[in-house]
């Protein structure tokens, strides 16, 4: 063929893709190195001793009212039914669900609060059983985030940033640390549903997506039941050994095009096929709750027995850290409450105080909570004034993103504290704000991650989970 023709032929995805020197391969080369390396964990994490080894992550999805639940504020019945002071709000931008009311009504809780443990610590009759852990956990007040609707608030609370398309904390914490069971994946989602009738938000796969990391490190959704990852079991008519072989032969012609593209991509897909095949015989065991006792069930709760629901879940989450499995992350949905919040979170708390409890109290009992961090909270806070008709017994509440509440639990965390505080309306931070940033920093921290170094070059440019932000929140710590 002449020269001219083969140039012509020559494509740039061709030249990048059989080229064997230059700048291509070099980069190539540096990815599968950096995927080689992030399968056991990066050969420079952690960067000091970590205080814990796993973190169980009970998101609250839909953003819960701190109002009603951990920042009591007794001051506020005073002002019921009165507008919101303009000194409060101080312009600051409201949703398009209540920009458009002609009042700002102020809303005093309807539940009562009251001190629980050595710690004193304020909680509110919706929590009855975290009651019993006043004195294990640590209550950040002063949360904050720039988002003020569901999406890009969950998106920046799971990736670092408002936009989609950055790797998740689990997956980066997938990525610097690995896996401690090979049969079973760093990083697993569950997603329960509420019991009663709510508004729940959709969740999408990229909140606990890889991003532009190698897509092993993303999160393995578990469904209820049995047989919880889709397509993992063998269908009629395939036995182990037939799946075997399947798994061989695509193995074989992945291997020749990783030989001759080098994309770690490919190397990746040869990896997540192993692990599937490990799994089947690694998940069927662990989704098997007929062997737990009778008394773990009556800990969790009424709704224990039931697949898929949120009690059920805390029970797998126990069972996972118990095998190895780095990160795991409780999604319960249904804390939107624009309108009727007094039933409506009370119905949420029926769901997730009790097996919470159970879950911290099982972890320690077992001697698994001194190395394992447990977190609970949503994406953003919920507004002291009223969305639409305020009554004596019903209200509801927008979003608000200015302050919310979160606690932790467990390992490395200043047990029986209280970090930052807002002003009488639980509208402003008045003292130790902490940013999502510094939140997830803190985090990565006490699992042993400097969150300053663990990065990974991406179009040009070295990306983290905090980006350029996060500040270690020294307070936490014990």
């Amino acid at each position: 063929m002449p020269r001219r023709e083969i140039l012509t032929e020559l494509t740039r995805r061709h030249f990048l893709g059989r080229s064997s020197v230059g700048i291509a391969t070099a980069a190539l080369a540096l990815l599968i190195e950096r995927d080689a390396q992030a399968h056991s964990g990066l050969a420079t994490t952690p960067h000091f001793r970590p205080r814990a080894k796993r973190i169980i992550w009970l998101t609250q999805a839909g953003a819960p009212s701190q109002l009603e639940l951990l920042d009591y504020k007794p001051g506020l019945a005073k002002y019921f039914n009165t507008d919101l002071p303009d000194s409060v709000r101080q312009g600051q931008r409201l949703t398009g669900m209540t920009a458009k009311q002609d009042r700002l009504p102020v809303a005093p809780s309807i539940y009562q609060f009251r001190q629980h443990g050595q710690s004193g610590l304020w909680l509110s009759e919706l929590l009855p059983h975290t009651a019993r852990l006043a004195d294990r956990l640590c209550v950040i007040r002063s949360v904050h985030t720039e988002a003020i609707n569901h999406d890009p608030a969950m998106t920046l609370l799971q990736t670092g940033h408002q936009v989609a398309g950055r790797p998740s904390l689990g997956a980066w914490l997938s990525y610097g640390l690995g896996s401690e069971n090979d049969n079973l994946p760093a990083y697993v989602v569950m997603i329960s549903r509420p019991t009663g009738p709510t508004n729940a938000q959709p969740l999408h796969e990229r909140m606990w997506g890889a991003g532009f990391l190698p897509a092993n490190y993303q999160g393995v959704r578990f469904n209820p039941g049995n047989d919880p990852v889709l397509f993992l079991s063998n269908p009629p008519g395939i036995d182990n050994g037939r799946r075997r072989e399947l798994i061989d032969s695509i193995s074989a012609m992945n291997q020749l095009k990783l030989k001759d593209y080098q994309d770690p991509e490919t190397r990746t897909r040869i990896e997540q096929y192993e692990l599937a095949f490990r799994m089947q015989s690694a998940v069927p065991d662990l989704a098997d709750l007929s062997r737990e006792s009778s008394s773990v069930f009556e800990n969790y709760g009424p709704e224990s027995r039931k697949p898929g629901s949120y009690a059920a879940n805390c029970i797998l989450a126990r069972r996972l850290v118990e095998r190895g499995v780095r990160f795991v992350q409780l999604y319960h949905r249904g804390w939107d409450q624009h309108n009727n919040l007094p039933a409506g979170i009370k119905s949420q708390c029926y769901d997730v105080d009790q097996p919470t409890t159970a879950l911290v109290e099982d972890l320690e009992s077992r001697g698994l909570l001194e190395d394992t961090l447990v977190v609970w909270g949503g994406e953003f806070g919920r507004t002291v004034y009223s969305q639409g008709t305020l009554t004596t017994e019903n209200y509801g509440r927008d979003h608000h993103p200015r302050c919310f509440s979160v606690w932790l639990a467990g390992a490395g965390v200043k047990p029986g504290a209280v970090i930052g505080e807002t002003d009488d309306f639980s509208y402003n931070i008045v003292q130790d704000p902490v940013h999502i940033h510094d939140l997830n920093a803190t985090l990565l921290h006490l699992m042993g991650i400097d969150h300053k170094r663990l990065t990974f070059r991406h179009q040009g440019r070295e990306y983290r989970l905090t980006d350029i932000h996060g500040e270690l929140l020294k307070a936490a710590l014990a």
